[in-house]
């Protein structure tokens, strides 16, 4: 008995300094990029500069880093997996994704959750995949976040994610930043991983200049301060910049629902998600706006819930993407593509819009 209890103690003790070992080599490698980056953009496009009164076309979509057929549900939101299925389901939803935007042809396209290397999305560089399936576009990377080893869950750890925000422009780039934003410091920092967004410049006839931001905010935190904090400093920044008297657009998905009727709209009422709490309108800066028009006749979702397997009218649907604009760009259109939740659990949504 003696000898039981001695190998139980050292087969525990053994236990103990694994997760031990394992709590120390998160701590000591997390880490979050430092504030106000300088990114090289990637020159492709001619270099024309915008135009005002001139209708465009931009497209943001979260491509969640290509891990999300219709039959895919994620352990974080109560669903099965935590790795896409395999490589060649990666690879296919990244050509769909790339189909989509050849399809919308934007003069500007927005993307999130796009990896560069990551256990859950078996390595693949979707930047590269996005940058050969469309050779057209200028390009600009900016890191969201480069995680430790997530040992979670169990059976399939989702692993190490290095994941960003691609900007594409059609019009030349002139300049790109990263810009971090505000995060848990305490064990959700683990799980909810670094957040930024950053800004793409484009000349505009007349000597101003086209501010794009590309945003991803954060989704799982059940913090309300730390969401308070990333729209105070978005809002702050694109209030300066349309001081200095630029066009300022946002574009992406900002885990806050755009239509406040979206449950009536949608048929899903209940308590909100960490991702489905009514978007700040009241809070942003004087004159921007984020157009919705049409969108609750529409009826079109841009996200899906991924406790289950997709299933059309079955199925919890929200709109989370879309754009803040300046009071100086007129929105023209503004619509969900509905791709059927094939590539993503994402929908793109595409506007139209003029400088004025």
């Amino acid at each position: 008995m003696l000898r039981v209890f001695k190998w139980l103690g050292i087969g525990l003790g053994a236990v103990v300094l694994v997760v031990a070992g394992y709590i120390g080599y998160l701590y000591l490698s997390y880490h979050r990029l430092p504030d106000d980056q300088a990114l090289t953009p990637q020159h492709r496009a001619a270099g024309a500069p915008v135009r005002v009164g001139e209708t465009y076309t931009a497209m943001t979509y979260n491509i969640g880093y290509g891990a999300y057929p219709p039959s895919y549900s994620f352990f974080m939101s109560g669903g099965k997996y935590s790795r896409a299925y395999n490589k060649q389901v990666v690879q296919a939803n990244l050509a769909g994704v790339i189909g989509v935007t050849a399809q919308q042809a934007p003069d500007f396209a927005f993307y999130q959750e796009v990896d560069v290397a990551g256990d859950r999305a078996f390595n693949v560089d979707e930047v590269a995949l996005l940058d050969r399936g469309l050779p057209t576009y200028s390009r600009v990377y900016g890191q969201n976040y480069d995680s430790a080893y997530l040992f979670y869950p169990l059976t399939q750890p989702i692993g190490r994610a290095k994941s960003g925000l691609v900007t594409l422009s059609r019009p030349g780039i002139t300049s790109a930043r990263r810009y971090s934003l505000a995060v848990d410091t305490d064990y959700n920092k683990f799980m909810d991983l670094d957040r930024a967004f950053t800004v793409t410049r484009t000349a505009v006839t007349g000597g101003q200049t086209l501010v794009m931001v590309n945003i991803h905010m954060s989704a799982f935190t059940p913090n309300p301060a730390i969401h308070q904090a990333q729209f105070d400093k978005l809002f702050a920044f694109i209030a300066a910049e349309y001081a200095k008297g630029n066009y300022v657009m946002v574009a992406g998905d900002y885990n806050h629902r755009v239509l406040r009727n979206a449950p009536a709209v949608f048929g899903t009422r209940g308590a909100d998600k960490t991702w489905t709490h009514p978007f700040p309108v009241a809070d942003l800066p004087a004159g921007f706006y984020v157009p919705t028009q049409g969108l609750a006749a529409a009826k079109v979702p841009s996200a899906r819930g991924m406790d289950r397997a997709y299933q059309p009218g079955k199925s919890f649907v929200t709109l989370i993407d879309g754009y803040i604009l300046s009071p100086n760009i007129a929105a023209q259109t503004v619509h969900v593509v509905d791709t059927g939740f094939q590539y993503s659990d994402h929908n793109p949504v595409v506007l139209t819009f003029k400088l004025q």
